[in-house]
């Protein structure tokens, strides 16, 4: 537990002295600001600012003072096996996941899974996170992840999704639609989604039924797009022809993606959530930063899912500037004749943008949250660790945050107004018990799965070409 006492439920909280980056319009940097909370929303931005008596003071000096970060696609459900598929390609996440370990999943196991991926979120200064849940194979399936988005700390959007159906049939079942509105329509919830993709080049376009029902219930329509083989233009041409492209609807990866299908997107006010550690990994194409930057398309950024890739932004942002600049750079000595890079066009502040107020413009929620004003709710997370000694010197708040943070630097997180995280431990939640509830899960899968459970985490590796070196050492 802290070391120091708690605030009171309702007790205002200011941040004193700290390096405030305020990612407002300006992207105002306050040296030593103060940021006051009360009531669940920010009261005022500042320096030396005057606070209510009893207000709740958090010494901000020697760290940086942000907004919550915004994750706009984790499978949180696939938290569960984290780790697992360290080595895969994504052809081997279809095999296994979508086809074996994932089609094993319980209700309760969903539920598991979405539980540790909540805390996991809060823990890395991540206040809201799009739940791609697109392992619902039946309504009850549904119903235990919403559930348990609905009890955790933090803020989540519930993007409902079955791998396993086709989306034009199970967005047409009564129950799903009961559950869609619910969650719509409950408080405890930060928004609802509709998550499918578009998997075959079919000129009858079924999956437009999905859409009409978005339309119908008034959710946006989050889509992995730009997957190479898998979701790529045919999906957008399709969508485009039928007027159901709308403004907020998020293109997960767009790495593979041809000029016109870019253009359709940013015509249409739409956004792309960047996973860029998995479209390093995976193949669904190079990370598009360049692409978006081209063709003016917001973005945001996301972990895509643990059982592969980091569970925090700061690993997003940092995959994403180093995915930028190795191709700026590699680009331009493919040249003839070959040029160096002297600027480059990424800077880390776009990339902090990306993963605060990007996030929030993407889920249509940059009103509430995404950057430290006054009126928005009272998101805040404070970066800070005075044991260690890459915090000194303190100098670029924008590199720090990007090449130097990481989750143990999180020193105290805000949801509301109310302390989810501090002096660098969880206070809200029930870790153990959700614990031990994993437990079960995984138990209950190794079980399940036999002998491939082994052989899921350690596939085979391919065999290598080594060339011959005419250069062979000689000993005289």
């Amino acid at each position: 537990m802290p070391e120091s006492p708690l605030p009171q439920p309702g007790q205002p909280v200011v941040f004193r002295n700290g390096i405030v980056i305020t990612m407002d319009d300006a992207h105002t940097v306050l040296p030593n600001g103060d940021v006051l909370v009360v009531d669940g929303k920010i009261a005022e931005v500042g320096e030396s600012l005057a606070v209510p008596d009893g207000t709740f003071e958090i010494d901000a000096k020697g760290g940086i003072v942000m907004p919550g970060m915004v994750d706009t696609h984790r499978h949180m459900w696939q938290t569960a096996m984290r780790a697992y598929g360290a080595d895969w390609t994504l052809t081997q996440y279809f095999v296994w996941y979508y086809l074996q370990h994932g089609a094993k999943f319980r209700p309760q196991d969903v539920a598991a899974g979405n539980l540790i991926s909540a805390l996991d979120a809060i823990e890395s200064g991540v206040t809201t996170s799009v739940d791609w849940s697109h392992g619902l194979r039946t309504v009850e399936h549904g119903e235990a992840a919403y559930e348990a988005l609905a009890t955790s700390p933090g803020r989540f959007v519930l993007a409902y999704g079955n791998l396993a159906g086709s989306p034009w049939e199970w967005t047409a079942d009564p129950a799903i639609q009961d559950l869609l509105v619910r969650s719509r329509d409950d408080s405890r919830m930060f928004g609802t989604q509709i998550a499918f993709d578009v998997p075959n080049q079919d000129d009858a376009f079924p999956e437009l039924a999905a859409y009409r029902v978005a339309e119908e219930l008034g959710l946006p329509v989050t889509t992995h797009a730009g997957v190479w083989g898998a979701t790529n233009d045919w999906g957008i041409r399709n969508a485009y022809d039928a007027g159901v492209m709308k403004e907020g609807y998020t293109y997960v990866h767009a790495a593979s993606l041809s000029a016109d299908s870019y253009q359709k997107i940013a015509a249409t006010g739409g956004n792309v959530s960047l996973a860029t550690e998995s479209e390093d990994t995976c193949g669904q194409g190079y990370p598009p930063v360049h692409q978006l930057r081209r063709y003016g398309i917001p973005a945001s950024l996301s972990v895509d899912t643990s059982v592969w890739f980091s569970a925090d932004l700061f690993s997003a942002m940092r995959a994403t500037v180093n995915a930028d600049r190795a191709l700026e750079h590699y680009v331009a000595h493919q040249l003839e004749p070959a040029e160096t890079v002297t600027h480059v066009k990424l800077r880390a502040e776009e990339v902090v943008h990306m993963a605060t107020r990007g996030g929030a413009m993407a889920i249509g929620k940059d009103h509430l949250i995404g950057s430290l004003e006054k009126g928005k709710l009272g998101d805040v997370v404070l970066l800070k660790n005075k044991n260690s000694a890459t915090w000194a010197p303190l100098i670029n708040p924008w590199g720090q945050i990007v090449y130097q943070a990481q989750r143990g630097d999180v020193h105290t997180v805000l949801v509301g107004g109310e302390i989810v995280k501090s002096e660098g431990v969880l206070v809200a939640g029930d870790l153990p018990g959700v614990k031990t509830k994993l437990e079960d899960t995984v138990s209950y899968l190794e079980r399940e799965v036999g002998d491939d459970w082994v052989a899921g985490q350690f596939p085979e590796i391919p065999e290598a070409e080594v060339l011959y070196n005419p250069y062979q050492y000689k000993k005289d």
